[in-house]
């Protein structure tokens, strides 16, 4: 296997970029190749198998969508989680092709054990490192409060990115606004 990272990262990214587009069926390393816009066979030198490849592209997703401070700024109040869940929305949104490429991923997990078990440790520590954000950041709410936001949340960026003309921004951000509203205890921030 080949070792330059910049060249494997290239690879990585147009695979994300052809899961988005074509699915995980059209996920060849031909394709991955056209995409990356190197020479035939380059993918290959690069990556074991297909399967090495969707893992890969699974990681980097998470890469890429990680925002480059987490700290929480401002007060610890439900606006403030308003402004932050808007921000999630937006930065994940942005990066359309990544999360459409992890739906495919994730579909594709369903019959592919090895690569379920890649995503579902990838998504647990994602969760993981949100929940301990979230309480350590002293941000109202709770461990039930972050999964409600993270499965109400994941579903209107797949609309939005799916369907795009479902709602509108302002109808976006009052349904994150009720999301975190209705996450939240009635005595929490």
């Amino acid at each position: 296997m080949r070792r330059n990272p910049e060249r494997r990262a290239a690879l990585v990214d147009a695979s994300i970029e052809v899961l988005a587009r074509e699915g995980a069926r059209g996920l060849t390393f031909r394709a991955v190749d056209a995409q990356a816009e190197v020479p035939p066979g380059t993918a290959s030198n690069y990556f074991a198998s297909r399967d090495d490849l969707l893992t890969q592209a699974g990681g980097r997703i998470y890469e890429r969508l990680m925002p480059d401070d987490t700290s929480i700024e401002g007060p610890r109040d439900r606006e403030r989680l308003v402004e932050l869940m808007r921000d999630v929305v937006a930065r994940i949104t942005a990066f359309h092709t990544g999360f459409l490429a992890l739906l495919e991923l994730r579909l594709e997990a369903t019959r592919r054990p090895d690569l379920r078990a890649v995503l579902t440790e990838r998504i647990r520590a994602d969760l993981d490192f949100n929940l301990a954000n979230h309480q350590e950041g002293g941000m109202p709410g709770d461990a039930t409060t972050v999964k409600l936001l993270y499965m109400s949340l994941n579903w209107l960026i797949v609309d939005r990115l799916t369907l795009p003309d479902l709602f509108t921004e302002e109808e976006t951000d009052a349904l994150v606004a009720a999301a975190v509203e209705r996450a939240l205890p009635p005595a929490a921030g």
